[in-house]
């Protein structure tokens, strides 16, 4: 009795399923591409890590577990404002929303190296809301990144905030100069106008007037004076 071959028969075995029989199956559903935004398309990414996010609940007095993804820093490319957001892994729902502003601190979690607390007004439920979050990572050094990062864009977001006031100041005093600079423009040209040439010359006239009329009344007067005279001279 012949024997058989175990891998000759997996090899003919293997050909069969690997040969094209030519057929064709058309798809029963046709998927039509479609665009997904995301929010973060006018957005640069500063730092984007793996973790899990905890927010404390103060009702129960205890951390509970917001949810597992990334979390990310994204930088605006117009405005220079910078947020932490975070999505869980697999439903891509946001678990942190909120800005990093000028003042916030984070700091290490207390017996964790791994893990960082800080404090924000979180938009991630759609509504400003004060949290208190704990962020952990797999590895120390992540974490330290995290805080690193944290604590510059802080930093760089309060030297914005300086900045937008400095120029807010030197733009209402150039306002403040430039009007100043308009009235004195308008002062000469008030003296210059026609209005007042016009009542300068009638001041200047004015006491013309007033000296003709004297003139007037002396002529007056002795006219009088004639009168009388020849009257008294033709009376018997």
């Amino acid at each position: 009795m012949a024997s058989v071959d175990p891998e000759h028969n997996e090899e003919e075995q293997t050909q069969a399923e690997e040969e094209d029989t030519g057929a064709q199956i058309a798809p029963i559903i046709k998927l039509e591409e479609v665009s997904v935004t995301t929010g973060e398309e006018d957005e640069d990414t500063l730092l984007d890590l793996k973790s899990k996010l905890y927010r404390f609940d103060k009702d129960g007095n205890q951390w509970k577990e917001r949810g597992s993804g990334t979390v990310k820093f994204l930088k605006h490319k117009v405005s220079g404002k910078v947020r932490l957001v975070m999505r869980q892994s697999k439903t891509l729902k946001i678990c942190a929303n909120h800005l990093i502003t000028a003042g916030m601190t984070v700091q290490e979690h207390a017996g964790n190296e791994k893990s960082c607390v800080w404090h924000a007004s979180d938009y991630a439920d759609g509504e400003l809301k004060e949290e208190m979050f704990c962020i952990r990572f797999a590895s120390i050094e992540n974490c330290k990144n995290f805080m690193e990062m944290f604590q510059e864009v802080a930093e760089s977001q309060k030297k914005q905030e300086e900045n937008e006031d400095a120029s807010a100041t030197a733009e209402a005093l150039e306002k403040l100069s430039f009007g100043e600079e308009k009235s004195k423009d308008k002062a000469p040209e008030e003296k210059a106008s026609p209005a007042n040439e016009t009542a300068a010359l009638e001041e200047k006239a004015s006491p013309a007037k007033e000296t003709a009329a004297p003139a007037e009344e002396t002529k007056a007067e002795l006219k009088k004076d004639d009168v009388e005279k020849k009257s008294e001279d033709s009376s018997p």
